[in-house]
């Protein structure tokens, strides 16, 4: 049971970058009333799609037990907590919280897994 941990903060990592890839092609096809506001969606989907490509890379290569492959996805997590936060603040903004903070909690609780000894 304990192998297959390791492998689950993996699949987290990329159900999170899967998420994030989806919010932004929804947001670089977002109509809105203001026509002004297109350029904004699309600065919000690139960097959401940034932000999916760094999630996607911690996935890969969090069991290579490196350091700082550890310590970035947790950085990389806890700012996708905080800034999640201090945004316009709704169910999908709360679900994606919880998912990050479930992916941060599993990784911290399984770190001698994924850092050397």
């Amino acid at each position: 049971m304990k192998q297959n941990l390791p492998t689950a903060v993996q699949y987290l990592f990329f159900f999170t970058a899967i998420v994030l890839m989806a919010l932004s092609v929804g947001s670089m096809f977002r109509g809105g009333p203001i026509p002004n506001m297109k350029l904004l969606y699309m600065i919000y989907a690139i960097l959401m799609l940034g932000d999916a490509l760094a999630m996607l890379a911690c996935g890969l290569l969090i069991r290579a037990r490196k350091p700082a492959i550890f310590w970035s996805a947790v950085t990389l997590l806890s700012l996708n907590i905080v800034l999640t936060i201090f945004d316009q603040f709704g169910l999908v903004d709360l679900l994606f919280v919880l998912l990050n903070a479930s992916t941060l909690g599993l990784l911290f609780s399984l770190r001698k897994e994924f850092l050397p000894q």
